[in-house]
């Protein structure tokens, strides 16, 4: 099953972020190529907080979807940061979400590029051995 996420649903996920956040204090904030790109960017301009290009210490860390937890448990460790996702596909633990959804749910963003949607879907898979 397909979830077309809409740029209206973006801005509501990022406001959601942005009240569970304005009043903490952050190093920077650090989106995971590419899917936390356009999420890092939109909530550097809501919070007033530098776009950094690692993450550090005290940093928030925002992700489009949290499924394997291969991507954002590489910086689990990192002091102080807090972690951030729009879609979870597993009740979140140690990360935050706005949404949760189902493992079987393809999650297609408003900035992604709708002619390559299959074959995108197809390499994804195949990576992860599901095709």
């Amino acid at each position: 099953m397909e979830i077309h996420f809409t740029w209206r649903e973006f801005d509501k996920s990022v406001e959601h972020i942005y009240n569970k956040c304005k009043f903490l204090e952050f190093s920077g904030i650090y989106g995971v190529p590419r899917g936390g790109l356009c999420l890092a960017v939109a909530l550097s301009h809501k919070l007033k907080i530098n776009l950094i290009s690692k993450p550090i210490k005290n940093s928030l860390i925002v992700d489009d979807v949290y499924e394997t937890g291969n991507t954002l448990n590489s910086f689990k460790n990192i002091e102080g940061a807090m972690f951030f996702v729009i879609f979870s596909k597993v009740k979140p633990i140690w990360w935050n979400t706005v949404h949760i959804s189902e493992k079987s749910e393809w999650i297609v963003f408003p900035w992604e590029n709708l002619a390559n949607l299959q074959s995108d879907r197809n390499e994804y898979f195949k990576k992860r051995g599901d095709s």
